[in-house]
């Protein structure tokens, strides 16, 4: 191979190691918004058990109304069952005050349920304010991580990219025009070996896709620096050193 293809190789190496201190970048970035839905979620849920908690005291204070005024009720109801002047106004005020009762049993006990619902809602939504500032303190220290991450990456980056421009180069511009484009189809790996060679009369492959490569387009990789690209892939087909004649 020559000086183009060899160049080629050295920018698919630097290119590599771009791409990979940018996705760091961009982990370090998106722990920082990961954190950060989580504490909207976390949030939101508290909301909702607010609310929820809010209504459910509602409904108990309506319900220990209507109980109030039932008890009131059935004090007048013994009052007129102790004024009964006859069997059957007695019996009929009896019947009454028997109904409401029971209708008073079935509330008190509905506010009895409702008051050990409102103890774990209260427990949960506490749970959920303190998981919230538990999140949120963690936040701060992922923030201040993440920025001292951010510099060092930053600063990184712009040194390979310094050696990535000045390999740039010594590569022919269309030809550096042919590896962008490659390298954005494929997460910049532009370049793709030619494998099979161990054997004289192949046969031979693209290391990218697999699929097969001609003996000619072989033989003109160990003769001539010419571009060559994968018919299937169009991955830039080089060859490993080791099988260069």
């Amino acid at each position: 191979m020559g000086p183009v293809l060899n160049g080629l190789i050295k920018l698919q190496s630097v290119e590599s190691r771009l791409r990979a201190v940018k996705s760091k970048l961009t982990r370090c970035r998106r722990n920082v918004i990961i954190q950060e839905n989580m504490i909207r979620t976390l949030q939101n849920s508290f909301e909702a058990k607010k609310e929820e908690l809010l209504l459910s005291k509602i409904q108990a204070d309506r319900l220990e109304l209507e109980l109030k005024t039932k008890d009131e009720s059935i004090a007048k109801l013994r009052a007129s069952l102790n004024a009964a002047k006859t069997n059957k106004e007695y019996a009929a005020i009896l019947t009454q005050l028997n109904t409401s009762r029971a209708d008073n049993s079935k509330i008190e006990t509905q506010i009895l349920d409702m008051f050990k619902d409102l103890e774990v809602d209260e427990a949960q939504c506490a749970d959920l304010k303190k998981q919230t500032e538990e999140q949120k303190e963690k936040l701060e220290q992922i923030r201040k991580d993440s920025e001292l991450s951010a510099v060092k990456l930053q600063k990184e980056i712009e040194n390979i990219q310094l050696e990535w421009d000045s390999t740039a180069k010594e590569i022919p511009a269309e030809t550096l025009k042919t590896f962008n484009r490659v390298a954005e189809t494929y997460d910049g790996e532009a370049l793709a070996t030619v494998e099979g060679l161990g054997h004289s009369t192949g046969p031979y492959s693209c290391g990218g896709c697999f699929m097969g490569i001609t003996a000619e387009n072989v033989n003109l990789l160990m003769t001539k620096d010419d571009i060559l690209r994968c018919p299937n892939c169009t991955r830039i087909l080089f060859l490993n050193q080791d099988h260069e004649e």
